[in-house]
């Protein structure tokens, strides 16, 4: 199907994805004009279905964007009342006290959100300003222009069958061109990905760091309940087989968010990190707080973890990346959702002026400049080395160097260190399987640890299985002939949803993929060490549906 057999619609900005950055960037775009004419497409079968996140929100995104945020109905109402850092040894805890800390590491005066329905409320507000939402529709392709500037996206295509051939209910979709394209996907998304490579946007930068962050809600004994409680820990289960570490925020309704992120810069190819994350629930604090109650929700996401040294280039002929798409997440704080939104503003600011000035698919270098030097990069910046030191030196160096270089950063906008720069990338970190020993983990119990495919049914994803598989290999000969004698195929445990298996069978061992399966997470297309697995977007609509993530 080509793209002069769709139709077309003519748009001033595009944006491909209903986040905290798209949505900002919506908003602020009819802030500046009403009469601009903007659309938002959102793969999830609503907005927010796709949205997982911690969430302590850092209102200063938010106070930019929509200063009168709580008399307009936001649904940011738990601010943090007791804020508690521990060390994990396997039965025992050492709490980290808070005066040590930089200020910019306190949470005080944040908010415990679900980001799933901040983002819902956003939508709100965007559509009453005139934004034109359309969920269910994810993005499959760019379009460019006769200079090879983006010059729109394909969205809307169904019906195709499972071999890629159209089927008989096939619909192509429909072009929507814009005077930008602002691409606010997420971690990895895949159209971000083509961007960055046709027009080498990474040049010059280091690698993106990646973690895979999973988690659980739970409503807990009221007994064991305390409100607006922030808690987060380091250490056991992971040891020095990975970075990561786990968050616990109480929320309303005697809910609680429980979180657990592992690095996936890890070496030993044998680790299993959803199994990680169920063990970590059996440490004696965690076990006496979930004891007695029930999870609700499940789900998995990728997480940006470079910081300031892997921001690409953010601009490119015709568009922007956004957000996540760009990789603004402060690794110390857990908190990239205020970045998110002040970059839409940036964005939809420079567009806007752009616009006024004529201008159309050239490079909005206000908006590169503006997140370089405004309060994202003071943001990112004051904790560039954090995240180096720890994939160099491990956490307690991190730990106590960093936040030494934290403080030097705060009070005298300097480092001893200079900038750090990151390794290898994640995938290329995975060694050898025949280096490291295997890890023997525990049978889940079905009351505090759950296996996979139980926890991905409380993440309620579906994929229509009439459709192509959206998890492409490269080739599909190395699972088997390269990744299972090399890595002992990873694949099998660094993803959370049991997508990807090695069965037996008559002629040999063969690769599944359970694409139904998939939560949209990236992991495979970030951790495989071959890098075969190339993530697409599903038909529109399809994946989970979270409900409070």
């Amino acid at each position: 199907m080509t793209g002069s057999a769709r139709e077309a619609m003519e748009y001033d900005v595009v944006i491909v994805g209903a986040g905290p950055a798209g949505l900002s960037a919506a908003i602020r775009l009819k802030q500046l004009d009403p009469d601009l004419g903007v659309v938002v497409l959102e793969k999830g079968s609503e907005v927010g279905a796709h949205i997982l996140s911690g969430a302590v929100l850092d209102t200063a995104g938010l106070e930019a964007l929509l200063p009168d945020w709580r008399s307009m109905g936001a649904p940011i109402k738990t601010e943090v009342t007791h804020d508690n850092f521990y060390i994990l040894g396997e039965a025992g805890k050492m709490r980290i006290p808070n005066w040590p800390m930089p200020p910019l590491m306190n949470n005080h005066g944040k908010y415990i959100v679900s980001m799933a329905n901040v983002c819902r409320w956003m939508a709100t507000v965007a559509e009453g300003l005139g934004v034109e939402i359309f969920p269910g529709m994810s993005c499959s392709e760019l379009v460019y222009g006769e200079k090879g500037e983006v010059k729109g996206v394909v969205a809307g295509e169904f019906g195709k069958n499972p071999d890629g051939s159209l089927g008989d209910s096939y619909e192509p979709g429909m072009e929507l061109h814009g005077k930008y394209v602002f691409l606010s996907e997420g971690v990895r998304g895949s159209l971000s990905k083509e961007v960055m490579a046709k027009y080498d946007l990474s040049k010059g930068h280091c690698p993106q760091k990646f973690g895979l962050g999973m988690k659980e809600i739970w409503e807990i004994d009221p007994a064991k309940h305390k409100l607006g409680t922030v808690t987060h820990t380091a250490g056991w289960p992971l040891g020095k087989n990975a970075g990561g570490g786990s968050f616990i925020y109480h929320l309303e309704n005697n809910q609680v968010y429980v979180g657990f992120v592992v690095h996936l810069n890890y070496q030993n190819p044998h680790l299993y990190p959803y199994m990680e994350f169920q063990r970590f629930k059996h440490h004696p604090v965690i076990a006496d707080l979930l004891k007695g109650g029930k999870r609700v929700a499940y789900g998995a996401r990728a997480i940006s973890e470079g910081g300031w040294q892997s921001i690409p280039k953010v601009v490119f002929p015709g568009g922007a990346l956004l957000g996540c798409s760009a990789g603004l997440v402060n690794v110390p704080r857990i908190k990239g959702n205020h970045n998110a939104m002040l970059s839409g503003k940036a964005a939809a600011e420079a567009a806007h002026a752009a616009i006024k000035e004529g201008r159309s698919r050239d490079e909005l270098t206000a908006y590169e400049t503006e997140l370089r030097s405004g309060p994202i990069a003071k943001d990112l910046k004051k904790v560039r080395n954090i995240k180096p030191m720890w994939s160099r030196w491990g956490f307690l160096a991190s730990l106590t160097l960093g936040g030494f270089d934290m403080w030097t950063n705060n009070l005298f906008g300097l480092s001893l260190f200079g900038t750090l720069r990151h390794g290898k990338s994640d995938a290329k970190a995975t060694g050898k399987a025949k280096d490291f020993p295997k890890i023997d983990y525990p049978k889940p119990d079905g009351k505090l640890s759950f296996d996979r495919l139980t926890n991905v049914a409380f993440a309620a994803t579906n994929h229509a299985e009439s459709q192509p598989c959206h998890l492409r290999l490269k080739d599909p000969s190395i699972p088997i002939s390269v990744n299972l004698p090399e890595y002992d195929e990873p694949a099998q445990r660094y993803c959370p949803a049991g997508v990807y298996e090695v069965l037996e069978g008559e002629n040999g061992p063969r690769f599944q993929i359970n694409f139904q399966n998939c939560v949209h997470c990236k992991t495979c297309d970030i951790k495989d060490p071959s890098q075969n697995i190339n993530w697409t977007t599903p038909q529109g609509g399809d994946g989970p549906n979270y409900p409070n993530m």
